[in-house]
């Protein structure tokens, strides 16, 4: 039940890499599906990879996965479930101006590795590909939440902290008359939220749960100063 990332710009040629890999990855002994982003948008895409990811396949996930956010959601899904992964950027494209800016992928982040990038008619490493995904040992579920209990309560109470100052800082502005279209500021954050239409108190509560179940699974300081943006980011996926 290996996982394949890929990310991009639209028009990098990210589903044609998926039609690829699901040629070269699956066989006789294991199928390779390919999860696409459906309407149900980023929520519905992490659900059914999830499912995927308790199967013995290829699940391969053709989607922009622009936010380092949502890159990590899935790094966390397939560590829950055991299983190795890759990441593949599909590089060149173009954005269009009502599409969410592209995070590039970093390799020092342990969530966009291994990392391999392609362009145009590349051809994809295959033999690399396959290596990470079948001959490496996928570190077992948890295993950062159990080495490292100090720091995961320290982490876990900052999460808890920044995310309840977040959802004060979008309710405040609702108060005061802030219109859909408009950018929502979170104190000491460059980045802020464009809320597309007012949201309860109740749909954030629920949208910071699940934010926090993805988030402490890897507790780490690496992640201290993003959480605030990683936490905007999944907010604005979310909300459609």
């Amino acid at each position: 039940m290996p996982l394949v990332v890929l990310c991009g710009r639209p028009g990098s040629g990210k589903s044609r890499r998926a039609a690829e890999l699901r040629e070269a990855l699956g066989g006789p002994d294991c199928q390779a599906h390919v999860v696409a982003e459906a309407e149900g948008g980023r929520g519905e895409l992490r659900a059914e990879v999830e499912r995927r990811l308790s199967r013995r396949d290829v699940v391969i996930v053709d989607a922009g996965n622009e936010l380092r956010s949502i890159r990590y959601e899935l790094y966390c899904a397939a560590r829950q479930a055991g299983t190795a992964r890759c990441l593949l950027h599909c590089a060149g494209g173009s954005g269009r101006p009502d599409e969410p800016p592209f995070e590039a992928p970093d390799p020092r982040n342990r969530w966009d590795r291994p990392l391999f990038t392609v362009q145009g008619e590349e051809p994809l490493p295959l033999a690399a590909i396959r290596a990470a995904l079948f001959e490496s040992v996928p570190p077992p579920p948890h295993r950062a939440t159990r080495s490292q209990p100090l720091q995961s309560c320290g982490f876990l109470h900052h999460l808890d902290r920044v995310t309840q100052e977040v959802l004060a800082a979008v309710m405040a502005a609702q108060r005061d008359g802030a219109q859909p279209g408009e950018v929502v500021r979170v104190p000491g954050v460059a980045e802020g939220l464009v809320l597309t239409r007012p949201v309860s108190m109740a749909e954030l509560s629920r949208l910071r749960r699940q934010f926090i179940s993805y988030t402490k699974m890897q507790p780490s300081d690496e992640n201290l100063p993003q959480l605030a943006s990683m936490f905007l980011q999944y907010l604005s996926r979310s909300i459609q």
